[in-house]
C-alpha cells in the first residue's frame, strides 16, 4: 500500500463527475478539513460501473479514481429500489433509460413503468454505497450504507434535487426529496446517511 498522506490535511478525490452529487459530498464533507477535488479535475472518464452490487460498484469507482489520480479516494454508487419492479432500476438507475440517459427519461421510464401500478403498491428506498481508499491496491476499504425509505408519485414535485427526487415521495415529511431545503435532505438522505457513517470512520481514522 502506498504511504499514507500526512494527516494534518489530506487531500482527497470524488470519485463522480455528476454535478448534483459532487455538491452534495463537497458540503458534507466540510467537517473533515480535507482538500475536497473532484476527479473531473484531472479529466478522467468515469469507471466502467460492472459490479453485481451497489458496494461492488463503488468500490471499483473509488479505485479507478484513486489509480489515475494518485490521491485517496471516496466513491458511491447510490440507486433507486422499487418493490414493485423487483428491485429496479436498482444498480442500474442513472442509466435506467440508456446509456446516454438524462434525469427526465429516467423518470419518464420509472413512471410509464409503474403506470398501472396503486399508490399502496408504489413503495420505494434510495441505498447508497460508500467506499473509501488510501490507494487503488487498499485492501481494507472503508465502507458505509445508508437507506432512505418512500414511495413514487405519479407525477414530479419539487425543483431541489437531482435523479430520481422529484418522484420520491417521504411520508413522515409530507414532501417529495425535491422539495427538501439542500441541508435537511443532506441530513436525512440515503447518501447522507452513509457519509455520516463514513466521516465518523475517518475521523477515528485521521486521530490515529
Amino acid at each position: 500500500m502506498a504511504d499514507r498522506p500526512a494527516m494534518d490535511r489530506p487531500s482527497l478525490v470524488i470519485a463522480s463527475g455528476n454535478a448534483g452529487k459532487l455538491r452534495e459530498l463537497q458540503a458534507m464533507l466540510q467537517p473533515l478539513g480535507w482538500w475536497i477535488h473532484s476527479q473531473n479535475e484531472w479529466q478522467i472518464e468515469e469507471a466502467e460501473e460492472n459490479g453485481l452490487s451497489f458496494i461492488e460498484n463503488a468500490l471499483i469507482k473509488a479505485r479507478h479514481a484513486a489509480a489515475l489520480c494518485g490521491l485517496p479516494a471516496l466513491a458511491d454508487d447510490s440507486g433507486l429500489v422499487v418493490h414493485a419492479l423487483g428491485g429496479a432500476p436498482g444498480i442500474r438507475s442513472a442509466r435506467y433509460a440508456g446509456k446516454t440517459a438524462d434525469d427526465a427519461a429516467n423518470n419518464h421510464k420509472l413512471l410509464e413503468a409503474l403506470r398501472d401500478i396503486p399508490a399502496p403498491q408504489r413503495g420505494a428506498h434510495f441505498y447508497c454505497a460508500m467506499a473509501f481508499v488510501w490507494d487503488a491496491d487498499d485492501p481494507a476499504p472503508l465502507i458505509a450504507i445508508g437507506q432512505w425509505q418512500g414511495r413514487i408519485l405519479n407525477a414530479p414535485r419539487g425543483n431541489n434535487g437531482f435523479g430520481y427526487d422529484p418522484l420520491f415521495w417521504l411520508e413522515e415529511e409530507q414532501c417529495s426529496s425535491a422539495e427538501l431545503p439542500a441541508n435537511e435532505k443532506n441530513r436525512l438522505s440515503h447518501r447522507g446517511q452513509a457519509l455520516a457513517a463514513m466521516v465518523e470512520q475517518l475521523q477515528h481514522v485521521s486521530l490515529s
